[in-house]
């Protein structure tokens, strides 16, 4: 590495291969914040490194950063771990563990703003100077306390850190959607009931000549069919990654489950989202979809789906829940014409914005104007409460209240 603490300078490194390292422990670094970076990127970033012969600190932060990031939404993350890690020029003495041990920066004021993705991952706590807890057992009185658990359910995952959301993945998984069981025009037989099964009952009479028993039925109960439309554009980007994960949680969990994502165009990843493994179907959902963390053409994407999809999905009263936060690129053009129709072939509407965190937030954007009238249940979508309170809304039958709501943004 560079003897200056404000350049690394290639020409002042005696010895190449300390260059290539330090490099590869920033990646590593880089990676066990969230930022996805493989050994391809990395073996690209030293070839770089040594065609262009790197002088200025300037030259060498635009070069890694041309290698390592892909998204507009890594570029915080990598501006600080980039500052905090080529800062000091012994760092790497301290990081020969390939498990990337504690690192110590001199100065603490440097982490006040740090993420917490990157303060998880270069131990922020024993930065702070915590000591390590004894083997002695400690008793907590927790009668006016949160358990972790709580306290996970109310983290917004915009803020979780990289164990958090390990965490909150798993607890997804467990998670089981109720929901409510609706007749259906199929009947079934029943030992008692309004409703004479003539069937059943002239049946019957051929085994006893005597008498005419009569047999009933009543209708048969099942859930309607669930759809998922869920919004990965770059400004959903956290809150659409967790919501796959929920997504697959619930496919596996019960049948008729439609799912799909839309940024610039609409993909179905119902099949995809089918696989026991959700590392599989995650990786197979990603090489299908191409336009992640993009823009966002809600009324185009709902065009299709109603051109394409409707009369195959949304039969025998489906459910709909849209996750978005209803930012739409194309200034709400078509939207509503859209949203009305998709709201008159579906039994209920649910929405899931996580703008609604926001204690002041307001229906100002002309894609959420264009929405909210259609919409019968407008809920956040921000944390693992919202999760468990979007299954008790779903495990009831409740009336429609698009007329209400109509009402109100008007």
């Amino acid at each position: 590495m560079s003897s200056s603490a404000t350049t690394p300078n290639i020409s002042t490194v005696d010895n190449e291969g300390r260059m290539a390292e330090n490099i590869l422990y920033f990646a590593r670094l880089l990676r066990s914040a969230g930022i996805p970076v493989g050994p391809g990127r990395v073996l690209d970033a030293i070839t770089a490194v040594k065609i262009m012969g790197i002088g200025q600190r300037e030259d060498f932060y635009w070069c890694m950063f041309s290698l390592f990031v892909n998204r507009e939404d890594q570029r915080e993350l990598f501006d600080q771990a980039f500052h905090i890690f080529w800062r000091n020029p012994r760092m790497m003495e301290r990081m020969m563990s390939a498990m990337l041990p504690t690192i110590r920066v001199e100065r603490e004021q440097e982490l006040e703003g740090m993420t917490r993705r990157l303060a998880d991952a270069m131990g922020k706590s024993d930065l702070a100077g915590i000591e390590p807890q004894s083997d002695e057992e400690i008793e907590f009185d927790t009668s006016f306390t949160y358990s972790s658990q709580e306290v996970l359910q109310q983290i917004d995952f915009e803020t979780m850190s990289v164990e958090e959301l390990s965490q909150a993945k798993r607890a997804i998984a467990r998670l089981r959607l109720p929901i409510m069981e609706v007749p259906t025009r199929r009947f079934q037989r029943s030992a008692t009931g309004r409703r004479v099964d003539m069937r059943a009952s002239l049946l019957a009479t051929l085994r006893a000549s005597d008498s005419i028993p009569l047999k009933f039925k009543r209708p048969q109960r099942r859930h309607p069919p669930l759809l998922i439309l869920c919004d990965i554009s770059g400004s959903m980007n956290r809150y659409s990654r967790m919501f796959l994960h929920f997504m697959h949680a619930i496919s596996n969990d019960r049948d008729r489950i439609q799912a799909f994502v839309f940024g610039t165009r609409l993909s179905n990843i119902t099949r995809h989202l089918r696989h026991r493994d959700v590392d599989v179907a995650l990786d197979k959902v990603a090489e299908s979809v191409n336009d992640w963390s993009g823009g966002t053409r809600i009324g185009a994407c709902l065009k299709e789906f109603n051109n394409r999809w409707s009369r195959r999905v949304l039969g025998q009263g489906a459910i709909t829940l849209i996750i978005s936060d209803g930012l739409d690129r194309d200034n709400a053009q078509g939207l509503s014409q859209q949203m009305e129709r998709l709201t008159k072939s579906t039994r209920r509407l649910i929405w899931l914005n996580p703008l609604l965190r926001y204690e002041k937030f307001e229906p100002r954007a002309k894609g959420i104007k264009a929405m909210l009238p259609y919409v019968d249940d407008f809920r956040s979508s921000h944390n693992l409460q919202s999760l468990i309170d979007l299954s008790e809304v779903l495990s009831q039958q409740q009336p429609r209240r698009n007329q209400h709501l109509s009402k109100e943004i008007a």
